[in-house]
C-alpha cells in the first residue's frame, strides 16, 4: 500500500513510488488509484465501490506525491 500522507473527507494524498502506475493501463498491473480505492472500501466498510478521482498523473518511472479527490463520505451512491 502506498504511504498515506494526508486524508480528510475531500482528498487523500499519497506518496507514489517510482514504478507505480497512477491509473491502470494495458499491462494490467495494480494501479495507485485502485489500491487507494480498495483501502477506502476496507477502512470505511463501504458496501459498494469507492469513487476516487485522478486529477493529475505522474509518469511510471517518477516518484512523488499524488492527490486524489473523493466525494464526502456522507454522500449516497
Amino acid at each position: 500500500m502506498a504511504e498515506i500522507l494526508f486524508e480528510d473527507n475531500h482528498i487523500i494524498a499519497v506518496y507514489k513510488r517510482s514504478s507505480d502506475l497512477v491509473q491502470g493501463d494495458k499491462t494490467g498491473d495494480m494501479s495507485l488509484d485502485n489500491e487507494v480505492k480498495r483501502y477506502l472500501e476496507e477502512k470505511y466498510k463501504k458496501p459498494g465501490k469507492a469513487f476516487l478521482g485522478v486529477v493529475h498523473r505522474l509518469d511510471r518511472p517518477v516518484s512523488g506525491y499524488s492527490c486524489l479527490p473523493e466525494p464526502p463520505r456522507h454522500w449516497k451512491d
